[in-house]
């Protein structure tokens, strides 16, 4: 073991070396997390790989130039070269590995959804903190470039106060079989994407903010499983805030990431996927693949420069393992996947019930009391401004509230 690895998986900061890390699945995710860790952040790699198939693992080790394989995640945790371990599992294998690392001592990365739903969640967090290892929770698109850039100039001031964050991601469905099955998922678009789409309103609005109720609407469309394959909701924040999501598994053209940042002093539009720089079209068909959840080779297609910066994953762990060597909490931990896990569970009950539903949070770290979002407007001693609007023949249209009566005039300056 590394001689500046602290107990519990808690890392010295005196000197910055390679971090050695168990990678927990060779899926999907699992090859975009190990490219990822082994670009940027060169000097982090993958130690040694577990897959549940002998072969399959054998096969993801020689790609990546990683050591060694296993079928045991016992194994693959306790290694006594690995420092952080990467779950990169289905959602219904989470909480075991979890117990496995935060038993073994080390610092432990999860994928989303942190849990199928928040009883789930909250063991989990619970075991990483009674263990008193290093935890985060892998929510890539909160790490976007845009999405960076943006939080950025939200905390500036730049549209004052959030009233409204709308998130959509939406494609044709996701490339594996678990996914499709609700035992092992936990749900369908909903927790497969929403989980995305609200942790991506929580940053905007602010993570100390109560989200108290949400109503959602879902249903089965095109696919024949037991899960929604369509989702839309809005989660309700204790300032007024109100973080809307869009999902969907019945998207066709590919996968729409898309952001909007509505504030009472600006707005902000984010297009993370589709149309943002470089599109093409072929009569004749690319060989090979275009980009994630592309549906076609040929015709007009949208090629992404570099899939791993573009949703997040490369400053996603420059944030998580630096934190690591600096004794720091990252970004996004499991406290955040399981506060995201309570809105789920609130939007499934929604969907049942017809109605808004509590948002059940047991374990709440965040602000009890906190002003409402937007603010009225003083014109002069009398009147509350509504709007102010340039007219074509260059006159100020003025629209007043006055003060006592309430009545609501306009004037022409």
């Amino acid at each position: 073991m590394r001689s500046d690895i602290q107990h519990a998986g808690q890392v010295n900061t005196a000197e910055t070396t390679m971090l050695r890390i168990a990678m927990l699945g060779t899926g999907f995710i699992g090859r975009f997390y190990t490219q990822a860790l082994h670009g940027k952040r060169a000097q982090d790699r993958v130690q040694i790989v577990f897959g549940r198939d002998a072969r399959r693992a054998e096969t993801f080790a020689r790609q990546h130039g990683i050591p060694h394989s296993t079928t045991s995640i016992e194994q693959a945790v306790r290694a006594e070269d690995v420092d952080a371990v990467v779950i990169g599992l289905p959602n219904h294998m989470h909480e075991a590995a979890v117990n496995v690392a935060a038993a073994a001592g080390k610092a432990v990365l999860c994928t989303k959804p942190l849990g199928r739903n928040t009883d789930e969640a909250l063991r989990m967090l619970k075991a990483v903190e009674e263990a008193g290892v290093f935890h985060a929770y892998l929510e890539d698109l909160v790490y976007t470039p845009k999405t960076l850039k943006s939080l950025q100039s939200v905390r500036d001031g730049a549209v004052g106060d959030v009233l409204w964050v709308r998130s959509r991601e939406t494609h044709p469905g996701p490339h594996s079989d678990w996914f499709w099955n609700k035992e092992m998922s936990g749900g369908g678009a909903i927790i497969d994407m929403g989980c995305h789409c609200i942790e991506i309103a929580r940053s905007f609005i602010g993570k100390d903010v109560r989200p108290v109720e949400v109503f959602c609407w879902a249903d089965t469309h095109v696919h024949p499983i037991e899960a929604e394959d369509h989702a839309v909701g809005m989660v309700k924040y204790a300032n007024g805030a109100i973080g809307q999501f869009e999902v969907s598994w019945a998207f066709r053209g590919g996968m729409d990431l898309r952001d909007e940042i509505a504030g009472t002093e600006g707005t902000i539009w984010l297009n993370h996927w589709l149309r943002t720089g470089i599109e093409m079209f072929t009569a004749g068909g690319q060989s090979g693949y275009v980009s994630e959840k592309a549906e076609s080779e040929n015709g007009w297609l949208f090629p992404v420069g570099d899939e791993l910066t573009a949703l997040g994953y490369v400053d996603m762990f420059a944030d998580v393992l630096s934190a690591m060597e600096e004794s720091r909490k990252p970004r996004e931990d499991f406290y955040d996947g399981y506060v995201v896990n309570a809105i789920i569970d609130a939007a499934y009950r929604s969907v049942d019930s017809k109605r808004w539903e509590t948002v059940r949070l047991p374990l709440w770290r965040g602000r009890e009391d906190v002003d409402r979002v937007g603010a009225l407007r003083e014109y002069d001693a009398n009147h509350l401004l509504i709007k102010e609007e340039k007219m074509p023949d260059g006159t100020t249209k003025v629209i007043l509230r006055h003060k006592e009566s309430g009545k609501i005039i306009q004037q022409t300056q």
